[in-house]
């Protein structure tokens, strides 16, 4: 009988380091995809390239003949972050670095890719999927239409994303919502410019656009239900460039978050009768561009007891919470497990962790063990132990 060939934490550690020294930001993650597919191809893999351009999908089939199909999901896209470690793997791409720890997703998920390659003792077909742009840039909707389930069919498709806060060594399964939808929004009004001494001569865009924003925030508070939780963020107010005029234009820009569709919905609509009502009174003219982005990442209650059983089996009894709320930040994993049945987890980066997008924010390599053997674990509960639930 076959045993599992596990990667050593010495090579773990050193993927890893090698792709936080080279960040790679969406569609331009080149050197990782290519490092990706010269390591899977030395694991025996069987591997495809150019899905989203740089998306890479490894194929490995069970020993024990045909079976379900699942796919494992990591992405690879860096930040446009400007890095302020000092240790020696930090970034050599000025303005650009890991940090939001994809880095490590990847090296897990090639460790899992080895070790599973080492000893495929299932039934049925693991599909690696190495996705760019998730960033913002919606890199897993592009695999999707560009054919990701119908070149690669999956019965499931499963992720993790490292979580600072939880203690290394802890995960989180959520039953249902894990992260928010996103969308976001470029909202410019235009009145009439005039001397700022004279007000009363132009139409003062930068008043309404003050009062709009201490506004919007009505349309969550006392609009929304209190149990369905949503937030609307004004992120960018530009206007002016001088003491003695009152500007003719403002731009605002920003976010809206919440995890029901019908309320996203709502809460649009909302908007723009806000938006509306102000430039009515005040007499301006606006240029809306609302963009649905991301939905909602939602777990399938029948996988995620799955992963739960799974990952109290490697990170042993009571070191996997089931209880925390779902997060208002997105992902994109959501166009994945909104199309195919899925689940998405936390695993601690560490309570002393930098927060995500932070410039001092560094993978934990001590997670990295861990994250390999869930998901080579995942995958013989699924495809060998023949856990996984049945269509429908």
């Amino acid at each position: 009988m076959n045993t599992i060939k596990w990667p050593g934490q010495q090579t773990l550690q050193a993927w890893r380091h090698d792709f936080h020294r080279h960040p790679e930001t969406a569609y331009q993650e080149h050197r990782t995809s290519q490092r990706v597919t010269e390591l899977l191809q030395s694991f025996g893999l069987e591997v495809h390239t150019g899905l989203a351009g740089t998306g890479v999908v490894a194929v490995l089939r069970g020993k024990r003949g045909d079976g379900p199909s699942i796919g494992l999901r990591a992405d690879m896209d860096a930040l446009h972050v400007q890095e302020l470690n000092n240790c020696e793997h930090k970034s050599v791409n000025e303005g650009r670095m890991h940090a939001c720890g994809h880095d490590g997703h990847t090296t897990m998920l090639l460790g899992a890719a080895q070790a599973l390659a080492s000893n495929p003792d299932f039934a049925g077909t693991v599909h690696f999927i190495f996705q760019p742009a998730e960033e913002n840039e919606g890199g897993a909707r592009t695999m999707i239409e560009q054919g990701l389930f119908e070149r690669f069919p999956m019965d499931a498709v499963y992720s993790m994303h490292n979580w600072p806060g939880l203690p290394v060594g802890t995960a989180a399964v959520h039953s249902t919502a894990v992260m928010a939808a996103f969308d976001i929004f470029d909202l410019t009004l235009t009145g009439k410019g005039c001397h700022a001494a004279m007000p009363h001569l132009g139409k003062d865009a930068l008043l309404a656009a003050c009062q709009l924003v201490t506004q919007l925030p009505a349309l969550i508070a006392r609009e929304q239900e209190v149990h369905k939780p949503a937030v609307l963020s004004v992120t960018s107010f530009n206007a002016g460039d001088t003491y003695n005029v009152m500007p003719e234009v403002i731009k605002l820009r920003g976010t809206v978050r919440c995890f029901d569709m019908e309320q996203r919905a709502r809460i649009e609509q909302r908007f723009r009768d806000a938006i509306a009502a102000t430039c009515t009174l005040h007499g301006l003219e606006a240029q809306l561009d609302y963009r649905v982005s991301y939905p909602a990442t939602i777990n399938h209650p029948e996988h995620a007891d799955i992963c739960a059983e799974v990952l109290t089996q490697v990170l042993g009894e009571g070191n996997v919470r089931r209880d925390l709320k779902p997060s208002m930040a997105s992902e994109d994993f959501s166009f994945m497990s909104q199309t195919r049945p899925g689940v998405y987890i936390w695993m601690g980066n560490g309570e002393d962790s930098a927060s995500l997008h932070n410039p001092k924010y560094d993978f934990n390599d001590n997670v990295l063990p861990k994250g390999v053997q869930y998901f080579v674990e995942l995958v013989y509960a699924l495809l060998r132990d023949g856990k996984l639930p049945k269509a429908g």
